[in-house]
């Protein structure tokens, strides 16, 4: 490491920000939007007085435009000022060197092996223990709270397949390390004689390896003479649950142990898996507990100052990626007030026009970079590296620099007693009396602790940084069907609308802590639930008084009529172009509005109508884990790019008598007009574009309800229902 003041390179930043171009021209355009959103609400406000037939429906409409208004301008915050990061990682390794650079823990979380299969958990430990970083400095921890021994033997057999993947990436310099990922997109043809052997080799080992995992899953038990070669599954017995098991805790891979090296001498990282005690009298907080406690395991065993934490499915796919990130802790000027660096969270299975709408692309590109323009960023959970000190409730005042680099531990107890010391740990009491998910460690009682973490970390006076590379850092596996997508939307909006009404509100909470756009940024995305509402009542009550020929817009000869016809198309102009600057399709951006129409309607009003009745002591906070395995036919449907409606009966009848309403609306009104049986009828015009905007757009539904006949179809009970429930709410409205 070089002397401070030999040298100027030590003043030189390691990386650098830069602001978005164009955002002054956004808000002057933004501001019209605004003007119009004004008149809209003063039309309502003005003609209010003259509604004599459906002044009910006037009123709801109203209360819905505000709704809207208001969030649009919410929504602004993100977008008045965009910052993007560049990290300088060969300024890095030129100043620290390899022996001064700090150690890392990286935290992997899973929960059931059947619904998070083991094969997809270890590769995403086997990306993590093969970054580009001294392996003695990396200690990679598994979190299992299904407390499996199935999830133990897969990181038993990934520990000895990276003696043998480790040297591979690191003499080819394969990208990315995931071994699934990595032979599903690469291939030995038109290489070196040397690389084809190592490569044909490799893949055999890891076909074998998965072979043996995936038999001992379908088999549901570990075969016997593994389970004799190692003495850690004396910790399963028979009465073993996956939520009433004890304390296990395994160093399987000891980082210190010079014997423990891979098939090139070099030396392994420590792996560690940990299944912390749970019975069923005991509240475990879900994830957040299961973090806090690899806080404290890995206090115990590495003790490193900064923690990378990932989802099981979320593999790394840029070996360099720790030392870009090391690159905004470690700056000399800048780095110290740094408590976490958060990644956008990709996915290596999104369709050519994402019919889900999973890649979020605006949110990576454009929100979570306005929100790092005021200083903060969100934390999603997974793809961040935190500086552990921000994490044990350390306030900025309080940091000292000095414990920044010499956190590591000088332990010479042996791995029984650090397995023995961890345990005590990990127990169901260890936390009872503490400040554990009050003031240290994640916050409990939200389904979105991360959220909820990063907020309070803001408010102690720290800041972060959202860093959305070229090659994406860390690449997961979407939703493939709609059940899956609407039960992880649910659980985001609903845990995110817990924690608006919590103490943690951004507007109460962090009130005089933090910039008030970064509350406003925050409530981006709280509030998701809750705009369920003026959705839904627009697309109901709007089809309604067509079919009875009450108007809600004015004519389109009207001067008011271009205020609505200006934000709408200004806003969707927009938010289209912003969608194709991201580099996806049109189709794409259609697909994303059908999304969010899907998840308004269904995800987000249960979501809303869930956090409601915890509000109100009704119920209880639960953790729904979504689904990582596809089935084939499910698959095949996904690469079609056919939308899979199986799931829940209720959110499919709701979804699809919502749509029915607006055929049957449109229907009615077109025929209203035709016949022109009121002089009043060319003021449903409005209505009519609205409504044929709303066919158009559920037309996968209709499809489903009435052409396709494959599995995921909708079933012919939830049609009748919604056929049903859409008619006699059209003609019995009390309009």
């Amino acid at each position: 490491m070089e002397e401070k003041g030999v040298g100027e390179k030590e003043c030189v930043p390691l990386f650098e920000t830069k602001e978005g171009r164009l955002r002054g021209v956004y808000k002057v355009f933004s501001c019209t939007i605004f003007v119009a959103i004004s008149l809209i609400w003063v039309f309502r406000v003005v003609n209010m007085g003259t509604v004599t037939n459906g002044r009910w429906a006037w009123i709801a409409v109203f209360i819905s435009e505000l709704g809207f208004g208001l969030y649009w301008i919410i929504t602004q915050s993100v977008r008045w000022r965009i910052l993007y990061q560049t990290p300088f990682k060969h300024r890095l390794f030129h100043r620290y060197g390899e022996a001064n650079l700090p150690a890392v823990d990286i935290f992997v979380c899973t929960a059931d092996p059947m619904l998070e299969p083991p094969c997809m958990v270890i590769n995403t430990i086997l990306s993590a223990m093969a970054y580009n970083y001294p392996s003695n400095k990396l200690s990679v921890y598994l979190s299992d709270d299904g407390g499996s021994e199935l999830t133990f033997y897969a990181l038993l057999k990934a520990s000895i397949f990276s003696k043998h993947w480790s040297p591979f990436c690191r003499r080819f310099n394969v990208e990315p390390r995931s071994p699934e990922s990595y032979f599903a997109t690469q291939n030995c043809s038109n290489s070196t004689a040397e690389f084809a052997q190592a490569w044909l080799f490799i893949k055999k080992l890891y076909e074998d390896m998965k072979s043996e995992i995936e038999s001992a899953v379908a088999m549901g038990k570990v075969p016997e003479d593994a389970r004799n070669e190692h003495r850690g599954f004396s910790q399963w017995n028979p009465k073993t649950t996956k939520q009433d098991h004890p304390s296990i805790v395994q160093i399987i891979i000891d980082g210190r142990d010079k014997s423990d090296v891979d098939g090139e001498g070099f030396q392994l990282p420590t792996v560690v898996y940990v299944a912390r005690e749970k019975r069923p009298n005991y509240p475990h907080h879900f994830k957040a507990g299961a973090i806090n406690t690899l806080i404290r395991v890995s206090s115990e065993i590495s003790n490193a100052p900064f923690i990378l934490n990932l989802d099981c499915d979320m593999y790394s796919n840029n070996a360099d990626t720790i030392r870009e990130i090391l690159c905004f802790f470690m700056d000399e000027k800048k780095g110290h007030d740094i408590a976490y660096v958060q990644f956008p969270q990709n996915y290596n299975n999104i369709t050519k026009n994402d019919h889900y709408a999973n890649s979020y692309l605006v949110i990576n590109e454009f929100e979570l970079g306005g929100i790092s323009g005021y200083g903060a960023s969100l934390y999603c959970g997974t793809g961040c590296l935190h500086r552990r000190e921000s994490l044990s409730g350390t306030y900025l005042k309080d940091y000292k620099t000095e414990c920044d680099i010499k956190l590591e531990r000088n332990d010479n107890r042996t791995i029984e007693e650090l397995n023995e010391g961890s345990k005590a740990l990990t127990t169901c009491t260890y936390e009872q009396g503490t400040q554990w998910g009050k003031e240290m460690g994640l916050v409990y009682g939200t389904p979105v602790e991360d959220i909820a973490t990063g907020l309070v970390i803001s408010c102690r006076g720290w800041k972060s940084i959202y860093y959305n590379p070229e090659r994406k850092a860390f690449v997961g596996v979407a939703p493939t069907s709609l059940e899956v997508a609407c039960v992880q939307h649910k659980r985001w909006s609903e845990g995110m609308f817990q924690v608006f009404f919590s103490k943690y509100c951004p507007f109460i909470y962090g009130h005089g802590k933090i910039n008030f756009g970064v509350q406003m940024g925050y409530c981006n995305y709280l509030l998701w639930a809750p705009m369920s509402l003026p959705t839904l009542c627009y697309l109901i009550v709007s089809p309604i008084c067509l079919l009875h020929g009450i108007p809600l817009f004015p004519q389109l000869s009207s001067p008011w009529s271009l205020a609505f016809a200006y934000a709408f198309l200004a806003n969707y102009g927009y938010s289209l172009c912003e969608y194709l600057s991201c580099g996806s399709t049109a189709k794409g951006w259609w697909n994303l509005q059908r999304m969010k129409l899907i998840h308004r309607t269904t995800s987000y009003l249960f979501g809303f109508l869930d956090a409601m009745t915890k509000q109100l002591g009704l119920s209880q906070t639960n953790f729904s884990i979504t689904d990582k395995a596809v089935t084939d036919d499910i698959q095949k449907r996904y690469e079609q790019e056919v939308i899979d409606f199986g799931g829940s009966p209720i959110m499919l009848t709701i979804l699809a008598t919502v749509a029915l309403l607006n055929l049957f609306g449109l229907i009615g009104g077109i025929k209203r007009i035709m016949m022109d049986l009121e002089s009043n009828s060319s003021q449903l015009i409005v209505q009519i574009m609205l409504c044929s905007l709303m066919v158009l757009i559920n037309l996968p539904v209709f499809e489903a309800l009435f052409i396709r006949n494959d599995k995921g179809c909708i079933s012919s009970l939830v049609m009748l229902k919604s056929i049903v429930l859409a008619a006699l709410t059209l003609y019995l409205a009390p309009f």
